[in-house]
């Protein structure tokens, strides 16, 4: 429950006589806040999202953005959560830039922002405490000392209205947590995805099957509770090591796949693929791939690490017919690929489940273009030196580190990155998505 505040627009909001948001006096842009209720804490709201203001961002001296567990340092999963949001996004560009200043000839594009609250269309939610009074959230390992994070501010809301639903399941059904200090317990986490209709995933990560029946049990109450649940299914971890879930997975609902609609395409969600966390800046990321993609024109192009098909088909969408191929290691989003290719009857685009850097390596063919999408580490030394001695035109390099992206292009002498672009697909924390078109020099 919280304090109603009915929707304002003006230069200021208060609460209670305390200055909630300020613009520029001296400026014509307003900020509006959403009618709705404020989580309360302490006798003051728990936190307080402001609707986008109109841009100019310069127009608004400060936007309070609060989250009490991070106040309270219950939670620090968002380090710059009390830094203006400007400032933040700043600090990424100057972070991004000087790692690439080996490149004084890259020309780089505005960045793309996110909100600042309920942008982010996955929960990975650790379930503590018991049965009878769960939390889902976070767990400290080694004491087992859990904290709920059910009104974090960062869910999107068909999330955050699910939450309360799946601490009265477990309640209903006797689901007994997972204690990790003593290794007993069967519900791990919880993990649910948001697609931008509204439409939920939602699957439990348990230690065996004890649990399926219960759960299965629970299907239509759980279903008429969450009209918007797509698809349901078990995950099972049965090993206590510290990964959010395991490889067996047991779909219970009739549908096995989340409709994510992504600009204009329909993309294909299976339980273990792998999704952009922030929907609305990942459909910035692949229409600036797709852009890039339609100034080069190729007739062949190469989508390495392509999870369920982002930049590849964007990118088959603006090439009139030539070949695309996406390669990833994950077969359950190269399933979910090959059915949104299905869906549109999409020819000349294929999706393989193999290692991107040996795919490359060991094929002897060569595209004319070619994206590049890799986890943390980086695309590394083998595919590197792949790139290398390609003799491929243009690369798309779409990095969510750029500290391996700067190694990585130092191993590929022949190639400068002339076009950047900062997308923050994390707001609130250090971490950021550079994406650079490169071109043989």
């Amino acid at each position: 429950m919280g304090q109603k505040v009915m929707e304002s627009e003006g230069h200021e909001v208060t609460f209670g006589g305390e200055m909630l948001l300020e613009a520029n006096p001296a400026s014509s842009h307003r900020i509006r806040m959403r009618r709705g209720r404020l989580p309360m804490k302490g006798g003051r709201p728990r936190f307080c999202v402001p609707m986008r203001p109109v841009p100019p961002m310069e127009a608004v001296e400060w936007l309070l953005m609060e989250c009490a567990y991070f106040r309270d340092d219950l939670c620090s999963s968002c380090p710059s959560i009390e830094t203006a949001y400007t400032a933040q996004v700043q600090a990424k560009q100057e972070h991004a830039r000087a790692l690439l200043a080996a490149h004084p000839q890259l020309q780089w594009l505005d960045p793309v922002t996110s909100a600042e609250a309920g942008f982010r269309n996955k929960a990975k939610l650790v379930v503590g405490g018991s049965a009878k009074n769960p939390t889902l959230g976070i767990v400290d390992y080694r004491t087992g000392a859990s904290t709920d994070l059910g009104e974090c501010p960062l869910y999107m809301e068909p999330i955050q209205a699910a939450i309360p639903v799946l601490h009265e399941l477990i309640q209903r059904a006797d689901l007994t947590p997972y204690d990790i200090p003593n290794r007993r317990g069967e519900l791990k986490n919880i993990l649910v995805t948001a697609s931008a209709a509204g439409e939920l995933m939602v699957r439990f990560v348990l230690r065996s099957k004890k649990l399926l029946v219960p759960i299965r049990r629970q299907m239509d109450w759980l279903q008429e509770r969450l009209p918007n649940l797509a698809v349901l299914s078990v995950n099972l971890l049965r090993e206590p090591v510290a990964r959010v879930e395991g490889d067996e997975e047991i779909i219970l609902s009739e549908r096995q796949t989340l409709p994510m609609q992504v600009n204009d395409l329909t993309l294909h969600l299976r339980p273990q693929s792998f999704f952009q966390t922030n929907t609305k800046v990942a459909e910035a990321m692949y229409a600036q791939g797709r852009e890039w993609v339609r100034e080069v024109a190729p007739r062949s192009l190469w989508d390495l690490y392509c999870g369920v098909g982002g930049f590849a088909l964007h990118a088959a969408s603006v090439m009139d017919g030539g070949s695309v191929t996406g390669i990833e290691i994950s077969a359950e989003a190269v399933a979910s690929a090959q059915r949104t290719v299905a869906e549109y009857g999409l020819e000349g685009v294929d999706f393989s489940a193999q290692d991107a850097p040996e795919f490359a390596v060991s094929s002897g063919m060569v595209p004319q273009m070619l994206v590049v999408n890799p986890p943390r580490r980086g695309i590394g030394e083998s595919l590197c030196a792949w790139i290398e001695g390609s003799g491929i035109d243009r690369v798309v390099y779409s990095s969510c580190n750029a500290v391996t992206l700067a190694k990585d292009l130092e191993r590929m002498p022949s190639y400068a990155p002339v076009q950047g672009r900062v997308l923050d697909m994390f707001p609130h924390t250090d971490h950021y998505e550079v994406m650079v078109l490169l071109q043989r020099q």
